[in-house]
């Protein structure tokens, strides 16, 4: 845990963090909310600094994660436990409504840990609940996919939709080009940039290299 503490710091300077809040607090608003009805029960999956749960609306959230430092990170709303994806035990049988993670499941060592966190999300979440994911998609980030040295599990949309429907899900959204690869200096981020980009999907295919899939339970 700490080697995971030690790698979110040498790879977000406080300057990116902020950045990384801004930009996530329009994609909230913006696009990811509209999947989210505000009184739902949402779980950020490996919520690292909270982009997504601290800006999402809703009734109850949770956060998981393996970096202690996470905790300091998050909105006093979120209710926060220091445990693998794959350990959901403090969270009941079909009580949440919605599932998040962003760039994580290419973390994990192989397919047999992806599909155990699979099943432990689809064991939280309510009949007709939703896992919405976002992550790299090696189709079209096949090269810059490996220059993270904990970039471990290689997934396409198609890969990662049929991984879902074997764990028992129904995908329902399944864009292949989403977001570009990354928030780095070079990617433009001003704030009526990026709500312009989420209104033209012309441009997702353009510059997007991350899938978003949305599949129920």
């Amino acid at each position: 845990m700490n080697d995971l503490a030690s790698i979110y710091k040498s790879r977000f300077s406080n300057t990116g963090l902020d950045k990384r809040k801004r930009v996530w607090s329009i994609l909230c608003a913006e696009f990811f909310q509209n999947y989210v009805p505000p009184g739902s029960v949402v779980l950020d999956l490996a919520c690292g600094y909270g982009e997504f749960i601290n800006h999402i609306a809703a009734a109850k959230k949770y956060g998981v994660d393996l970096n202690p430092d996470a905790r300091s990170q998050l909105s006093p709303e979120v209710e926060f436990k220091l445990t693998p994806a794959y350990d959901l035990s403090h969270i009941a049988d079909d009580s949440v409504d919605r599932v998040f993670t962003s760039n994580f499941l290419e973390h994990l060592p192989d397919k047999a840990a992806c599909d155990t966190v699979l099943k432990e999300v689809r064991r939280v979440l309510k009949p007709g609940g939703k896992f919405m994911i976002l992550g790299p998609n090696i189709r079209y980030a096949y090269k810059e996919y490996w220059d993270y040295y904990d970039h471990y599990l290689a997934l396409s949309h198609l890969s990662l939709g049929e991984g879902l429907l074997l764990a028992g899900y129904q995908p329902e959204v399944v864009i292949d080009r989403f977001l570009p690869y990354t928030m780095n200096n070079a990617t433009p981020t001003a704030d009526w940039m990026i709500r312009l980009y989420l209104r033209i999907p012309l441009a997702w295919k353009l510059l997007g290299k991350q899938f978003f899939l949305v599949a129920r339970k």
